[in-house]
């Protein structure tokens, strides 16, 4: 386990240099994700008009778009059917508030993350974060998940909350490459501590390759309160950015259900590849659009990437 007091240090000399929150990411915004002879890849969500999942549609039905213009699909896998592996494999991270404001919450907490690790297909890699004012690093593989839950178990609430300066943390640490990247955080939202600030990170999440879910909680916050509809907006916009949903648990029998949505939600993706018809290593950032030749239907991913700037010699 590594522990890293107020972890943004890492990574506050890059985000310092991202545009606020808003504005559109600059030259040299965000972490760096392949293009030009590298794939790029994007997890895939498809909904009809009642909301229900559409797992098993061609690859016919897909168009994918980068800044307006059309790419070829160069890999295309549903997780519905055998096979692609490599493509489908799940690196998954679990991001667990254990600061004060999580008190009144934390024993439904604990059940949710432990649920959720009972529920969740066996990922490729487990990546794992306490956070308060401090943040706390562990990896797991599938076949050690004991020593985790125990982990979670014995989590007390205490301190400030570093929550943006927690998935900034991950974000740095998430492994390119194949796969879907998957991170559920268990909070209530609310930060107090952070270093790197609302618009920095959200500048981060937008250049990433994961897929965020928050498992939101209500904690000691009032509703209606403006605290408290910031951190659900904060949230929010987690998901709705990288293609992701918000869970609200508010007692153990929400539980079931809400893992049963994930994990079909899980099932039913699709992982797209291509090659950016755009070869220039200009350090920008791309709009990703994805459509679906099918009516009514929602899509959802994650919206661009940054692609590597050009080292000059």
């Amino acid at each position: 386990m590594v522990t890293l007091h107020r972890a943004a240090r890492l990574l506050c000399a890059t985000a310092l240099a991202l545009p606020v929150l808003g504005a559109q990411p600059t030259h040299d915004a965000g972490p760096v994700f392949g293009s030009g002879l590298d794939l790029v890849r994007l997890t895939v969500t498809v909904r009809d008009e009642k909301g229900n999942l559409i797992p098993n549609l061609e690859e016919t039905a897909f168009k994918v778009y980068e800044d307006g213009r059309p790419q070829k699909i160069q890999v295309f896998a549903r997780s519905v059917e055998p096979g692609h592996d490599e493509d489908l494999a799940l690196d998954l991270g679990l991001l667990f508030d254990t600061s004060e404001s999580m008190l009144d919450v934390l024993k439904l907490s604990q059940e949710a993350a432990v649920r959720f690790l009972e529920a969740i297909p066996r990922a490729r890699d487990l990546l794992t974060i306490f956070f308060d004012q401090d943040i706390r690093i562990s990896r797991f593989d599938s076949e050690n998940q004991q020593g985790l839950i125990q982990r979670i178990f014995e989590a007390k609430s205490s301190g400030n909350t570093s929550l943006y300066d927690a998935i900034a943390v991950y974000l740095s640490r998430s492994q390119e490459g194949s796969g879907r990247k998957v991170l559920v955080v268990f909070t209530d939202g609310d930060d107090t501590s952070s270093q790197i600030g609302f618009g920095q990170l959200r500048d981060l999440v937008r250049s990433s390759p994961v897929t965020i879910y928050p498992i939101a909680f209500a904690a000691g916050m009032p509703p209606g309160d403006v605290r408290t509809m910031q951190a659900r907006a904060f949230l929010l916009g987690l998901a709705e950015t990288t293609g992701g949903r918000v869970f609200s648990p508010t007692v153990s029998k929400d539980l079931p259900d809400i893992y049963q949505k994930l994990l079909e939600e899980l099932e039913s993706q699709y992982v797209i590849g291509f090659l950016s018809d755009n070869p220039r290593a200009d350090g920008r950032y791309r709009k990703l659009k994805v459509e679906v030749d099918a009516p009514r239907v929602r899509v959802s991913h994650r919206q661009g990437y940054t692609v590597p700037k050009e080292k000059k010699r």
